[in-house]
Parts: structure tokens; sequence; C-alpha cells
């Protein structure tokens, strides 16, 4: 049987694709538990520098699926509150990874796909996807980070925009709005990812992690408690083989080596 997601792990890249494509990987609580589950266990892997998230078939991922919903037999918000609480384990460890972690979209991306991809650090984005927030048209409120990735990455009027009239967004229309970093043709969107992870690659992958954790904290951290982040991950970068490097490359006037404890 085939199983959920499928794991690739190539030249200290991690490649999850979500394989449902039948349901265009719309994901049950078995789905985006087993998502969670590789996430956690690549965060903690030192062979690996990046994650890539992709979609299997003709989608990235079309959100929660109403079958899996309808058979909980359970009440709806029962079986939202069961499914939301297990999903949101994998956006949560998305946005802790120290480690980039780049969205391939393929195809749709819609609900709570929509909103995995905006947990990414990045998003690269066929030309001929779509993305749609998809949950008010359904009744039902965002989930899965979107309110909060949504207003930092647009703004908040063009969050309520999105949230309230919810009109399909082009990759033209996403990448003109900052909501994913390039635009690929069709069928590069995973090429194109697997280059953006190799290129962060190539510098301090501890930098990347102090700055990736210090702007999710500048938007809830008074200034001086942030400062205090600020100064405390500085020390630490400095402190960390590939800080040392940089500052010995530098006052030696040569290309610096990183990440040489990461990968072997």
């Amino acid at each position: 049987m085939d199983t959920p997601i499928h794991l690739e792990i190539s030249d200290g890249t991690a490649c999850i694709t979500l394989n449902r494509p039948q349901s265009f990987n719309a994901f049950g609580r078995e789905m985006v538990q087993a998502l969670a589950n590789t996430l956690l266990d690549l965060s903690q892997n030192p062979s690996v520098m990046g994650v890539v998230i992709t979609g299997a078939g003709k989608a990235f991922c079309a959100g929660g699926d109403l079958k899996w919903l309808l058979s909980y037999d359970r009440p709806y918000g029962e079986a939202f509150h069961a499914l939301a609480a297990v999903y949101h384990q994998a956006i949560v460890e998305i946005r802790r990874m120290p480690k980039p972690v780049v969205a391939a979209i393929n195809g749709l991306a819609a609900g709570g796909g929509f909103s995995m991809a905006l947990a990414c650090d990045f998003r690269v984005m066929e030309s001929s996807a779509i993305l749609k927030q998809a949950y008010t048209s359904n009744g039902l409120s965002l989930d899965g980070g979107g309110t909060y990735s949504l207003p930092r990455l647009v703004g908040l009027a063009r969050a309520m925009e999105i949230a309230v009239f919810d009109q399909p967004i082009s990759a033209e229309k996403a990448l003109e709005w900052g909501l994913v970093t390039k635009v690929t043709e069709e069928g590069q969107s995973l090429e194109e990812a697997r280059k953006l992870v190799e290129q962060i690659k190539q510098g301090p992958l501890s930098s990347f992690a102090a700055c990736k954790q210090l702007l999710a904290d500048s938007f809830h951290t008074p200034l001086e408690a942030q400062l205090e982040k600020e100064r405390n991950l500085l020390s630490w970068c400095a402190d960390h083989p590939n800080g040392r490097e940089g500052i010995q490359a530098f006052t030696e006037k040569r290309r610096p080596e990183y990440n040489k404890q990461e990968g072997s």
C-alpha cells in the first residue's frame, strides 16, 4: 500500500512528497501525523541541511480531506478539532525547523495546503498553479497558521481581501503580492526548489537558523527583549564553527567553507 508521504534524501536535501494524488493530496490525520513525525526526524538529522515539500500528481495539497472528516463519526466541529491538532504539529515543525524549508508548489494549493505552503520559508510556484485559501467559501475560518502568515507576507488589508473574497490567486499575482519567491515553468518547481536549498546550503546554516528564529520572534517581542535575543544569538553564532570560520576567512581574505560539521 502506498504511504501517505514519500521521503527521499539526496546530497543533504530531503524531499517530502505528499502522496495521495488521487485526492489531490488532501490530508487526513494519518497523513499529517506522518508529515509531522518526518519533519521532526529531519530537524534532528545532522546529514539533512534543507527540506523541500511538494505534492504527487497535479496538486500540491488540496487541504483537509472532507471524506476523512465525514468518516470520523463525530460532529463536524469535533472532527476538525481532532484533525487540526495533528495538522498544527506539522506546521509548528516547519516553523521550528532550523534548516530551510521550501515549498515546491506544483499545482493547486488550497485550504490547509495553502497555509502549509505559507508556513514554509520560501515558495517556488509553477506558472499554471493556483493558490486559494478556500476556508471561508466553505463556511470555515483559516487555520494552519494562515492568519499568522498572511498579514506578515502581504499586510493586513490584503490578508483581509484574501480571507473575505477568496479569489483564486495565480502564480503571477502571487509573485506580485509577495506570496511566493519564484515562479517557474510547468514541471520545474521541484528542481528550482532544490536549487534554492543548494544556494542556502552554501552559506552558514547556523546563521540561517538564528535569523529565522529572530525574524519570527520579532512580531511579538518588545524591542528590549528582541535586542537581548539578538545579542545572545549573535554570540552563539560567533562561537559556532561557522562563525569562527567566517571571521577567520574574512581576516585571511579567502572564501569561507561553511557547514563542515553538517552533512557528514
